[in-house]
């Protein structure tokens, strides 16, 4: 089934398009919140909440790319979740790991009224990614979008663990000089 098969049910209100996109994406949101939650159950569960969330989103929303969309939307459900369960139990992991390391290079948000200045930074941070060599914009996204750790990144790609230390390294220097070029404060 094509994506814009999948959208029409949606549209449509046919109840095989959650079981659809369960056959179809279930794999891939669960490894994306289980990338950053660790657990099977709440995983699974922020993977059902976006499935609702896609059907509440499917109409009006049509998005041109079906995968992204419903990646998106776990991953976001998934960081939620994570925030929940840190908030309740404070303790280090990967995840800790992954957003600190973004934190030096890209602007905290100051209030609801930057919601521009978020869309400004997304495209801008787009752009920076458009411009990378292939391989460091998969590692960079393996990285700080499916939040694969540093080790499993390598394995996945026949790579050393310090050359792709060095790649995300390099490429978070970049980034920030690139945004502060732009005028973001970091």
């Amino acid at each position: 089934m094509t994506d814009s098969q999948l959208i029409g049910l949606y549209k449509e209100r046919s109840e095989s398009a959650i079981t659809e996109t369960a056959k179809q994406y279930g794999a891939y949101c669960a490894s994306i919140a289980m990338n950053i939650l660790h657990n099977r159950e709440d995983a699974d569960e922020c993977v059902n909440d976006a499935y609702l969330s896609v059907w509440n989103a499917i109409p009006p929303q049509s998005p041109d790319v079906f995968a992204t969309f419903i990646g998106r939307i776990t991953r976001n459900l998934s960081l939620d979740r994570y925030r929940r369960n840190k908030a309740k139990k404070r303790g280090g992991d990967e995840t800790v790991l992954i957003l600190g390391e973004l934190d030096l290079c890209i602007p905290a948000a100051r209030n609801t009224e930057d919601e521009v200045d978020d869309i400004v930074l997304s495209e801008a941070v787009d752009d920076f990614l458009s411009k990378l060599r292939q391989e460091d914009r998969v590692y960079f996204m393996c990285r700080y979008w499916y939040a694969h750790s540093v080790e499993k990144i390598a394995e996945q790609f026949d790579a050393g663990v310090s050359k792709v230390k060095m790649s995300l390294h390099r490429t978070r220097k970049k980034l920030k000089k690139e945004l502060e070029k732009r005028g973001f404060t970091i």
